[in-house]
């Protein structure tokens, strides 16, 4: 089995990832180290036909990492809403590993705005909420 396609002449500077084995389920992490979320789904640009690609034809690209509540939809199909994903660009991925490392800091997304609205709304009301234990 090789790495390559035989006829791109890219694949030897560009690494090749499976989709399914690389990236789907993967914990995405910040630049501190602070989990985001998990990759639920990936987002592609648009090919040019619905069959097969002609050989001269770039394959599809990835625009972004799609995160959100896709459980419910994973179990029982459907498509979840799309006002309930969120959307990491393809371009804040800085390696790919054993967990995904963005480049951009977990505050600046929108996929952990849960979290912030429960640290700041509940968390923070609790005695001792609003620091690090001693």
């Amino acid at each position: 089995m090789t790495n390559q396609y035989p006829d791109d002449p890219d694949a030897a500077r560009q690494p090749m990832y499976d989709a399914r084995l690389h990236l789907m389920d993967r914990q995405m992490i910040d630049i501190d180290k602070v989990p985001v979320a998990a990759v639920d789904d990936i987002e592609f640009t648009e090919p040019s036909t619905d069959g097969v690609l002609p050989r001269d034809e770039p394959a599809p690209e990835i625009i972004a990492l799609v995160t959100g509540l896709s459980l419910a939809t994973r179990i029982f199909g459907g498509r979840p809403p799309q006002h309930r994903l969120h959307r990491i660009r393809w371009g804040d991925v800085n390696k790919i590993a054993v967990v995904i490392q963005l480049t951009a800091r977990a505050d600046h997304l929108d996929a952990t705005w849960t979290e912030r609205w429960v640290r700041d709304r509940i968390i923070t009301k609790i005695p001792g909420g609003r620091h690090d234990p001693e």
